[in-house]
């Protein structure tokens, strides 16, 4: 199989939809050319030609009438390698991911690193310094290098299938964490509270779970010596709490956080009343209800 893109300077659109074939593919010729006849002959060529025909396996998107998601938002040549062979790649850079996990991890990959780079390449949104974008550009050779743009080009792409490999393994176990997250929500004896029995990333299910009742997840440390409770913000990246924990608990530790609270092994609880713990689960889920019961008093529930 022969497979063509534009010779010379590259970005990070051809960088990665480079891996993402290579990937999903195996081996083929990867051919960097300008030259009319060598594109019409090849199997399958993107971003050079001037032809954007999924059928044909052609995948430019320099035109004027360019492809775009359904929102209108332009493709750029990996969006198009992505939606069509990303699939086909996920398998080889999650080896054992199951079939039912496939299309959340495809999506969380398009609306993420394949969607910035769309963005950018298309100068729909600026590239900031340690864009990736830019970064996949310092790959090329300098005016003063004895690397080809070939070379320099492989190289680039080695380091794509790397970030792309990482980026599937971190959406694979999100994914994992929020059917694990919300089959934990839906068997609680108390829907308030979300009891996990390791720690692993929640937020993701809560927001986008439909968690809407939940005050509190309760979580262990890594060694499973001391044992979290945690408020839930109100929606995602805020500081805020849906539930706060008692002032009066706030900033207190070890014995005078325990006698506070009415707990025979309570560790801590922040100045700011998000986070709180203690040494056993059994202790957290009581630090939990007592906020709750709390917040009912004051009306703040």
């Amino acid at each position: 199989m022969r497979v063509v893109t534009h010779s010379g300077t590259f970005h990070a659109d051809d960088v990665f939809a480079s891996a993402i074939l290579r990937t999903a593919l195996g081996n083929f010729d990867l051919v960097r050319t300008r030259d009319s006849t060598l594109i019409a002959a090849a199997d399958i060529v993107f971003d050079v030609g001037g032809v954007y025909d999924p059928s044909k396996r052609r995948y430019d998107h320099h035109m004027r009438d360019l492809p775009r998601r359904d929102d209108g938002t332009p493709y750029s040549s990996v969006g198009l390698i992505w939606r069509d062979y990303g699939r086909d790649a996920l398998p080889h850079f999650v080896p054992g991911i199951e079939e039912n996990a496939l299309d959340a991890v495809w999506r969380d990959i398009d609306t993420g690193i394949i969607l910035s780079i769309d963005l950018a390449d298309n100068g729909v949104s600026t590239a900031s310094p340690g864009h990736l974008a830019l970064l996949i550009e310092t790959f090329n050779p300098t005016w003063d290098s004895r690397q080809t743009f070939d070379e320099a080009f492989a190289e680039a792409s080695e380091l794509a299938g790397g970030i792309l490999r990482r980026a599937c393994r971190q959406a694979y176990a999100e994914a994992k964490a929020m059917t694990f997250v919300l089959t934990a929500a839906r068997t609680a004896k108390n829907q308030q509270v979300i009891v996990l029995d390791r720690k692993l990333p929640w937020e993701k299910a809560v927001f986008e779970g439909g968690l809407t009742n939940a005050l509190f997840v309760i979580y262990p440390n890594e060694d499973l010596t001391s044992w979290y409770c945690r408020t839930i913000p109100p929606e995602p990246n805020s500081f805020g709490q849906r539930l706060s924990l008692p002032e009066s608990w706030r900033g207190l530790q070890e014995e005078a956080f325990s006698k506070a609270v009415g707990i025979p092994d309570g560790v801590f609880c922040h100045p700011s009343g998000f986070i709180c713990g203690a040494r056993s689960q059994a202790s957290v889920i009581e630090l939990a209800e007592r906020a709750i019961a709390a917040g009912r008093q004051t009306g703040a529930i």
